[in-house]
């Protein structure tokens, strides 16, 4: 590439959250930021190459500062790159019609029930050609960018068919050629039982195992398998089938786990050794506990409970229980129709009782480790990729004190400028 050097000069606080990168931070770790004052950083070839104060940096490079591209982040908050790892990206058309309906005191379940919910997006997404799949998702992640995110992971589901499923998720795949943010694809054909299957849930089971799972595969579509375990979805056995079928074909299982009630989500997570367990908002102590045991992140969708006006996730039990923790948007046109990770992260704080350090950490190095990319993204070290955030504040404190609004001045994907907000 032979691109000149990027030097980030004087952070007021630069956070590093080194030594994170084999596996997820639990408990009292998730709270050591790993803090420099006056930090710097050096890039060449899209690589963090050095971290240190800027006295360290100075002092090692030397003559060659003068090479370096330099951004002044002088009273400014630097962090790894936001990584969100469970959205779904790539849809077509808007529900705000069910805004409406929830606050007149219909449920979620009783709206997806009555042909709304993911069958109202299952329609519009099968009826949208791929170019304008992608224009409405491109749009979408243009919005990501803006709120600091440089990795989303993006889950098909509203397909439902082999042929729509295929569609969604290359659309995926054309975005993340194309984009400057990273999307990771995740299969979700068992999202929902099509309204055709509705008396017969075994048969469509069976499709997703034996016709779209090995069509997935056999493409490279994807690297996760996921599947809605939730009562008047998925059952806890067909979820296992579906999740255990993937692995048969190199998918790495994933879950949507007790969102809505206690249904045994967490502990089939644990058991079958699944990345990630999503929601979690009803999960039991015993499945706790075994997400704890087996170091399965736990996603957390604060965003979800609180435009569903529900009581979000338990965060602060599962810290404490020693789960590692992740922070997601859940973005999606039901029920978190949000792109902003800084939103969430205040939501985690407000909402579940995390402290502003914890959800700094579940927002990058765990986010990372939830879609396998821990040893190359969500934190600042020498070897992984250059994916850097400026906020607009002094420290990681002020991020989560001024809640909705979006601090962002300047994102470094790959060790290059994707978005400055220098004369906003």
């Amino acid at each position: 590439m032979n691109r000149r050097p990027l030097l980030i000069r004087h952070a007021s606080q630069l956070v590093t959250l080194k030594g994170s990168s084999d596996a997820p931070l639990t408990g009292k770790a998730m709270e050591a930021l790993h803090i420099i004052e006056d930090g710097s950083v050096w890039i060449e070839e899209g690589i963090i190459q050095s971290v240190g104060t800027d006295r360290e940096i100075a002092e090692k490079y030397g003559s060659r500062l003068e090479e370096a591209r330099v951004i002044d982040a002088t009273g400014r908050l630097v962090t790894p790159g936001l990584v969100d790892p469970h959205t779904h990206l790539v849809y077509a058309g808007s529900r705000e019609n069910e805004f409406e309906m929830r606050l007149k005191g219909a449920t979620y379940m009783e709206i997806m029930n009555a042909g709304g919910g993911i069958h109202a997006t299952t329609a519009a997404t099968q009826k949208a050609t791929h170019e304008q799949l992608y224009e409405e998702s491109r749009k979408r992640l243009d919005l990501f960018l803006r709120h600091g995110v440089t990795t989303v992971e993006a889950k098909s589901g509203y397909g439902l068919t082999l042929e729509h499923e295929l569609k969604q998720l290359e659309v995926a795949r054309e975005l993340n050629r194309n984009h400057p943010v990273d999307v990771v694809s995740t299969f979700m054909g068992a999202h929902a039982v099509p309204v055709a299957y509705r008396e017969r849930p075994d048969d469509f089971v069976e499709r997703v195992i034996r016709e779209m799972i090995p069509e997935v595969a056999r493409r490279k579509l994807a690297e996760f398998n996921d599947v809605f375990c939730e009562k008047g979805v998925f059952t806890p056995e067909q979820s296992r089938r579906i999740l255990e079928a993937g692995k048969e074909w190199g998918l790495l299982p994933k879950i949507h786990a007790d969102e809505i009630e206690p249904y045994g989500g967490a502990e089939l997570a644990a058991e079958v050794g699944a990345v990630s367990a999503d929601h979690l908002l009803k999960a039991s102590e015993r499945g706790i506990r075994a997400l704890a045991e087996k170091g399965v992140v736990a996603v957390l969708l604060p965003g979800t409970a609180f435009f569903l006006m529900a009581e979000s996730a338990d965060g602060r039990r599962m810290i404490d229980a020693g789960v590692p923790v992740a922070l997601s948007t859940d973005c999606n046109p039901g029920s978190s129709p949000t792109v902003s990770m800084p939103l969430i992260m205040n939501l985690g704080c407000l909402k579940m009782g995390m402290t502003p350090a914890e959800v700094l950490t579940a927002a990058t190095i765990n986010a990372a480790h939830a879609i396998r990319r821990g040893r190359e993204i969500g934190s600042i070290e020498e070897g992984k990729k250059a994916d850097l955030v400026l906020f607009d504040v002094p420290n990681y404190m002020s991020l989560q004190y001024a809640f909705g609004v979006n601090h962002v001045h300047t994102v470094i994907k790959g060790g290059e400028v994707v978005l400055s907000n220098e004369n906003r």
